[in-house]
C-alpha cells in the first residue's frame, strides 16, 4: 500500500508498505527551506547581490535525518574519496603513452571499484547500475577472470561468497539442486512473498562449471593452494553437480530446462527467451545443451584433474582428465558443422542442432575446447563482417534468422562477449585481429565517455557514425568495464603461473596508438614484478623486472619468453 507522501519543513518522505508488511521508505531532505515544497517540488526564492553565492545540499536516505551541511557533505566525500583510492589501488597499474587510452583504464578499474562491495566473504563486483545491482554468479564470476592476472584478491572474494551460497537441496521453483552454483540473489516485495525465485535463485547452467574453472584459474594464477584445500568440499560438491545434475538425458552433455514456469526459460549467459533457436526460427524443446557451457565444463574438468594431482588424488586426477576429453570428443562430433566451419549454437532435448551461427563457440576458443585446425575457421568467421560490425562482436552473424542488431541477445555487441572469444582466439594464436577488436572497443568507449555500457546495438559501421546505445543498458556494468584488461592481456601475451612462479610472454601486441606500457607490481608469490612493453618500427618489444632488478628482456622474437 502506498501512503501519501509527506512534505514539511525541509524534507519529503515517500513510503509504501507491501504485502509482505514491509514499510520501504525514502526520504528527501534540504539544507535550506524551501520557499514552497511539495512532494513533486521544491522552489527556493533568494536574492543574490555581486559575488554572493547560494549553496543548497541536497541528501536522500531511508529514513529521516538532521538537514544535510557543508561539513556533513565534505565528511562523506572525503570518505568516498578514500574507499575509491584503496579499491582501484588493489593489483597491479598500468599506465601507457596514450593519454586517452590511459583514461579507459582508469575509468574502467574505477567503475569496478565502485561496484564492488565488501562482503564478509571479501571483495565482490554486483553486476550492475541500475537494473542489476546486486550479487550475480555468473557476472561477478566473469568480471573476477577478467581481472585475475592483475588482481587475484576479487577472485578469491567471488568464490568465498558463491561458495558460502552453493545449493544444499532440490528445488524445481529455484532451479537449485545439490552443489549448483547460485545464478542471482534479490530482497524485493514479490521474492520475499514467494512470488518469483530470485531471493536466491540457482538458474544458470553455466555458473558452476565456470565457478570451477574460475577456481581452478586462481590456483594457476597464484598458487594459493591453501585456500583450495578450504574450497575443496565445495568444488566437489560443484563437480558432482555438473556429473549427477547438470546432464539430465544422459547424452554426455550439460543441458538446462527451467523447473518452474516463473523460471528463467534460457539458463545461458544469453537469457533472454528468443537468443536459442533453429535455423529456421523455431524455438528447441529442452533439455538444450548450448556449445559454450560445454567448452567451461571441459576446462573445470581438466582444471580439477590438475588440482587433483597436486593434491595426490590420483584416481580423481585420471577420471576427470578422461571426462574432459570424451566430453572434447563428444563437442566435435555432435555440434561441428563442417559445410559452416563453425560449430552450431546448442542440441535441443531431441538431439537435433541448432545450426545458428552465435558468438557462442568463441567462448569455445576461451576454454582450450577445439582442435587448431578448428579453432582457426572459428576465428576466420568470428573477424568476417558478419560478426565483425567494426565495434566488436555481434552475439548472433547477421543473415541469421532472427537477427536484429536492436534486439538483446540477438545481434546486440556485449564487450564482455567479446573479450572472451578474443582472449580464446589469443590463446590460439591469433594476434592481429585481436589487436583490431582491442581497438574497436577503444574506439566505442571514447563515444562513452570513456566507460563501456553493458551491450550496444550491433549496426555496422559507417564512416562518420558513432555507435548506437541500446537504450536501457546498465552504465556501469562490471564484466564491461573488466572487458579492456582481459583484452588487453591477450594482446600483450601474459600469463603468470603461480605454480613456477613466473610470467610469461607470447607475441606481446601493443594497442594501436600506444607507443609503450607499463604494467608495475604483478604480485607473484614472494615476487614483485614490473613489465615495460615498448613499440620498435612493426614490433613490439618487452622488459620484464623484479623489482630491484633487471629479469629479462623480451626481443621481438615469436617464441614465448619467460622468467
Amino acid at each position: 500500500m502506498r501512503t501519501t507522501p509527506v512534505a514539511e519543513g525541509r524534507s519529503v518522505r515517500f513510503a509504501y508498505t507491501g504485502l509482505d508488511a514491509v514499510e520501504r521508505s525514502s526520504v528527501i531532505s534540504f539544507s535550506e527551506p524551501p520557499g514552497r515544497l511539495s512532494s513533486s517540488r521544491a522552489d527556493f526564492l533568494f536574492m543574490l547581490s555581486a559575488d554572493d553565492r547560494f549553496e543548497l545540499y541536497v541528501e536522500i536516505g531511508p529514513t529521516l535525518s538532521p538537514p544535510p551541511t557543508r561539513q556533513r557533505w565534505r565528511e562523506a566525500a572525503a570518505r568516498a574519496r578514500l574507499s575509491m583510492r584503496q579499491r582501484t589501488r588493489r593489483g597491479a597499474r598500468l599506465h601507457s603513452s596514450g593519454r586517452l587510452f590511459n583514461e579507459w583504464l582508469e575509468k574502467s578499474r574505477a567503475d569496478l571499484a565502485l561496484l564492488t562491495t565488501e562482503l564478509d566473504t571479501g571483495p565482490y563486483p554486483y553486476a550492475g547500475i541500475p537494473w542489476f545491482s546486486t550479487p550475480f554468479g555468473r557476472d561477478a564470476i566473469i568480471t573476477a577472470w577478467q581481472v585475475l592476472w592483475i588482481q587475484p584478491e576479487l577472485a578469491r572474494g567471488v568464490l568465498a561468497y558463491l561458495g558460502k551460497h552453493q545449493a544444499v537441496e532440490i528445488s524445481a521453483f529455484q532451479d537449485s539442486a545439490p552443489g549448483k552454483i547460485m545464478h542471482e540473489t534479490r530482497r524485493g516485495e514479490m521474492t520475499a512473498l514467494g512470488e518469483l525465485p530470485f531471493g536466491r535463485y540457482y538458474g544458470g547452467v553455466d555458473t558452476t562449471p565456470l565457478f570451477v574453472g574460475l577456481a581452478c584459474a586462481y590456483a594457476e594464477r597464484t598458487g594459493d593452494m591453501a585456500f583450495i584445500d578450504g574450497l575443496w568440499p565445495t568444488l566437489l560438491n560443484a563437480v558432482g553437480w555438473i556429473e549427477q545434475f547438470g546432464d539430465s538425458d544422459g547424452d554426455g552433455l550439460i543441458d538446462y530446462a527451467r523447473g518452474a514456469a516463473s523460471g528463467l526459460s534460457n539458463q545461458n549467459w544469453k537469457d533472454s527467451e528468443d537468443s536459442v533457436f533453429h535455423a529456421d526460427g523455431r524455438f528447441p524443446a529442452g533439455p538444450i545443451a548450448v556449445v559454450e557451457v560445454q567448452g567451461y565444463a571441459y576446462a573445470a574438468f581438466k582444471g580439477m584433474a590438475d588440482l587433483a594431482r597436486r593434491r595426490g588424488d590420483g584416481a580423481n586426477g585420471r577420471r576427470w582428465a578422461e571426462r574432459a576429453e570424451t566430453l572434447r570428443q563428444t563437442v566435435e562430433a555432435r555440434f561441428w558443422m563442417e559445410d559452416q566451419g563453425f560449430y552450431a549454437m546448442a542440441i535441443d532435448g531431441a538431439g537435433q542442432p541448432c545450426r545458428v551461427r552465435g558468438s557462442n563457440p568463441g567462448h569455445l576458443l576461451f576454454s582450450g575446447l577445439p582442435s587448431h585446425e578448428r579453432a582457426k575457421r572459428v576465428t576466420e568467421t568470428l573477424l568476417g563482417s558478419a560478426f565483425h560490425a567494426g565495434w566488436g562482436l555481434r552475439t548472433l552473424a547477421s543473415g541469421e534468422p532472427r537477427f536484429n542488431p536492436m534486439s538483446y541477445h540477438n545481434g546486440s555487441i556485449w564487450p564482455h562477449d567479446t573479450a572472451l572469444c578474443v582472449l580464446g582466439m589469443a590463446r590460439y594464436g591469433e594476434r592481429q585481429g585481436v589487436v583490431r577488436m582491442l581497438a574497436g572497443l577503444f574506439e566505442t568507449a571514447a563515444h562513452f565517455e570513456m566507460r563501456l555500457p553493458e551491450l550496444f546495438c550491433g549496426f555496422s559501421r559507417a564512416a562518420g557514425e558513432p555507435p548506437v546505445a541500446y537504450p536501457v543498458a546498465c552504465l556501469p556494468q562490471a564484466w564491461a568495464a573488466g572487458s579492456v584488461f582481459m583484452m588487453l592481456q591477450a594482446c600483450l601475451g601474459v600469463t603468470v603461473d603461480g605454480w613456477k612462479g613466473k610470467v610469461t610472454l607470447s607475441d606481446p601486441r601493443l594497442p594501436i596508438g600506444v607507443d609503450r606500457l607499463d604494467i608495475d607490481s604483478i604480485v607473484l608469490g614472494d615476487k614483485v614484478v614490473d613489465i615495460r612493453f615498448s613499440r620498435s618500427g612493426d614490433k613490439t618489444r618487452a622488459r620484464i623486472n623484479r623489482q630491484g632488478s633487471t629479469a629479462g628482456v623480451w626481443p621481438g622474437r615469436l617464441e614465448p619468453f619467460s622468467i
